[in-house]
This record gives C-alpha cells, sequence and structure tokens, in this order.
C-alpha cells in the first residue's frame, strides 16, 4: 500500500452502518431486536467511563495515549465482528485458542476489510493489522476495552434471561458473565457495575443503555430501525474517520470520536424530536435545548455528585455542551474557560493537544451524513416515502455546493450514493 492522506469513501460508511442490520442473541427469545451497532455503543461508552476513572493520575500524553488505543481497539474490533458475523462467541473464542487456526481467521478477515479500510491511509491500516493479527490485549487499554464488552453483553443478557425459560444454556452464560466480570473487578467503576447499582457509574449506563430501545423517525417504517444508541456510536466512528481526513492533532480526533459517542445523550429525556419541529420556531428549539439541559442536571448530572466521578462529570458538559456552547459548536479550551471558535481559526490557529478541540461542524456532518445513509438504505431495501426522499434530498443539497476543505468534499461523496 502506498502512502496516501486519508479520506473517508463510501464503502467504509456503509460498512460501519451494516452493524444495522447484524442481529444478536439471534437463538434466543428477545424482547426487543437486539443488533451489533447497539451493543457496540453501549460498550464504548462505557470504555470512555472507564477511561476516564481509570486515567486520574496520568500525564496529559498518558492520558492521551490510552484514548488513542482505546478509540481505535474499539473501531478495529468492530470491524472484525462486521466480518466474522455469525460466528457464535463460543466458536470464537474456540478458534481464537488455537493461534494457526486465529491467524487463517484474521488472514481473511483482513482481506476483507482492505478495500474498504484502504482509502484511510498506510498508518490506520497497518495499526488494523497489528491488534488484529495478536488475539491477547492485556494492556490497560485492552481490559477497559474487554470490561467495556463484558458489561454491555452481560446487560442485554439480563434482558432476556427471564423470557427463555428451559434454555440451558442460559445458566452457563450467566455464570460465565459473572467470573469473566470478576476478573476486571480491579478497574476503577467496575465494581459498580458488577453489584448492577442503580446509582452513579452504574445509573449512568444503565440510562444509556436504554437508548437501543428508542427508534430514530419513530413515525417513518424502514428498514433496517435504528435506535439512537445505535447512531450514536456511527456517528462517532465517521466523526474519527473525518479527523483524520483533516489531520485532526490526536486529541482533537479523540474529543470528535466521544462528542459524536454522547451527542444524543439528552433524548434520553425528550426522544427523538425530527428536525422540522426543532427548527419550526426557533423559540421551541430553544425551549427544547433548555429542558434537555434541566433534565441532563437533574437525571444525569445528580447521579455523579461523588468526587471520583468530577472528571467524568466535567468531559460529559465539555461534549455536550456548557458556558453557552452546544455539542454541535467548535470549541477549545483556553486559559481554562470553554471558548467557541470557528472550524478556520479550528484548523489553522487550534489545532493543537494543547488547545483541547472538538469539531462541533464536523461533528454536524457526520451527524448528517448518518440520517442520510439511513435514509438511502431503507429506499434500496424498497421502503419509499414522501420522509426519506426529503431527507435524502435535503442533506445532498445541503452539501452539493460546499466543500468540507482541501481533499474533503460531502456533496462529492453523497454524489457516489446514486
Amino acid at each position: 500500500m502506498s502512502f496516501q492522506l486519508p479520506s473517508v469513501r463510501k464503502g467504509l460508511l456503509q460498512l460501519i452502518f451494516s452493524g444495522s442490520f447484524m442481529k444478536r442473541w439471534n437463538d434466543k427469545l428477545r424482547p426487543v431486536e437486539l443488533v451489533e451497532v447497539d451493543k457496540q455503543g453501549h460498550k464504548m461508552i462505557t470504555a470512555f467511563a472507564l477511561f476516564i476513572l481509570n486515567s486520574g493520575k496520568m500525564t496529559p500524553e498518558q492520558k492521551r495515549d490510552l484514548a488513542e488505543d482505546i478509540i481505535l481497539g474499539g473501531i478495529f474490533e468492530y470491524l472484525y465482528r462486521l466480518v466474522i458475523t455469525d460466528i457464535k462467541p463460543p466458536v470464537f473464542y474456540q478458534i481464537k485458542s488455537n493461534p494457526e487456526h486465529y491467524r487463517q481467521l484474521t488472514k481473511w478477515v483482513l482481506e476483507q476489510l482492505e478495500p474498504r479500510i484502504q482509502p484511510l491511509g498506510t498508518e490506520f491500516w497497518d495499526k488494523l493489522r497489528a491488534y488484529l493479527e495478536k488475539p491477547d490485549n492485556n494492556t490497560l487499554a485492552g481490559r477497559i476495552l474487554s470490561g467495556a464488552h463484558i458489561f454491555a453483553s452481560s446487560w442485554e443478557f439480563a434482558l432476556i434471561k427471564g423470557i427463555n425459560p428451559g434454555d440451558v444454556e442460559l445458566k452457563e452464560i450467566e455464570e460465565n458473565f459473572q467470573v469473566l466480570l470478576q476478573e476486571h473487578s480491579d478497574l476503577k467503576g467496575m465494581e459498580d457495575l458488577i453489584q448492577g447499582s442503580h446509582e452513579g457509574l452504574g445509573g449512568f449506563l444503565n440510562l444509556c443503555g436504554r437508548l437501543r430501545f428508542q427508534k430514530r423517525w419513530s413515525q417513518t417504517p424502514r428498514i433496517p430501525e435504528t435506535s439512537v444508541l445505535g447512531h450514536m456510536f456511527i456517528v462517532a466512528c465517521f466523526a474519527y474517520f473525518f479527523s483524520l481526513s483533516v489531520q485532526a492533532c490526536p486529541l482533537r480526533r479523540q474529543n470528535n470520536f466521544f462528542a459524536g459517542l454522547l451527542h444524543d445523550l439528552p433524548e434520553l429525556l425528550t426522544r427523538d424530536i425530527i428536525s422540522p419541529v426543532k427548527q419550526s420556531v426557533q423559540r421551541i428549539g430553544n425551549l427544547i435545548k433548555e429542558y434537555e439541559n434541566q433534565e441532563i442536571e437533574h437525571r444525569v448530572f445528580t447521579l455523579f455528585q461523588e468526587p471520583v466521578y468530577h472528571e467524568l462529570a466535567r468531559r460529559l458538559r465539555y461534549y455536550l455542551g456548557s458556558d453557552g456552547a452546544s455539542e454541535f459548536d467548535n470549541t477549545i479550551i483556553k486559559d481554562g474557560r470553554i471558548t467557541r471558535v470557528t472550524w478556520d481559526e479550528l484548523q489553522k490557529t487550534y489545532n493543537k493537544d494543547s488547545f483541547d478541540p472538538k469539531d462541533g461542524y464536523l461533528l454536524k456532518v457526520c451527524d448528517n451524513l448518518a440520517a442520510f445513509i439511513e435514509a438511502y438504505t431503507a429506499t434500496r431495501n424498497g421502503i419509499t416515502n414522501e420522509q426519506l426522499h426529503h431527507a435524502q434530498w435535503k442533506i445532498r443539497n445541503l452539501y452539493q455546493k460546499k466543500p468540507f476543505m482541501e481533499g474533503v468534499h460531502i456533496g462529492a461523496l453523497l454524489a457516489d450514493f446514486d
């Protein structure tokens, strides 16, 4: 692979979205449809929280490196999972325990991924290949991802275990989860999750998990249906990829991923209010935002009163918008204060870790792209209605003549979706 500047293509966006089709616990009776992209969203929000709690004594550089390893590891594991699809976990772990079998499977997985990953450049590809070729990762980042994965899977298991009487596998699955969770109990925050606490971290992640029940476009039939939780993970991945394209500094691309992962958290409280309602009258949009802020304070930040959670609450506020800024504002932290800046200023002056930069504009682009792909995929799957066609037209029209920056043109990318 020759050197190239990273670029984002249609095939990669569709690959990330394809987790919306991947059913989980497909051999069990389920109260709701459980899909891979939702689980990944819950896993990575958990990993974000564990990262904050377990990095308190690190230097800024150590924190930055740990966050990068967690984000890349989460994306790489998701890409691997998308390719192996229907291999059940017990079978996969058997394959993984045999180095030669795992090597053969990974070689095939990388062959499938290469055409879609290649445009992101040599550096990303080399990191992906190195990560997947090493079956066990006992670093702190690897253990945080493993603990987050086990917690998110066990959270889903709790939904189905009571409605599958007589299933002989359930007892063994439950015991296995308990053992695996205990193996990660040394991580700060895991004890809360093991005990099933509804306060602190446990209460917060339980709220986040419930976003898988909340469907987007709730009055518009679509195939596949997508949840708010899955959408947040998709936007986070898109934001990271475009951050590579605009050559964002490490902390900026990490902030963009985490901001994407959390940007719709207020919909825990207001549900998915469609844009035409928010935008129909400016005062309505302002009222909704005001209500969201009040409810977030009441139902989320009250969970983080203990000193151990102060840094987690502070980062959540930064990503969700505070001090008059919203999640879609470009922001930096300068002289200890959150400051709004233009995208050009962010790109040319503040693209440095020392400013803790976050791209609100890029995040909004990724939010719109995710909505476009939801509508586009539904129409390609035979669902046709005015709302889906209008959404595609509106987003195409928005970016048709607006270059994002040199080398990145959203209109040209959308033109590939014929």
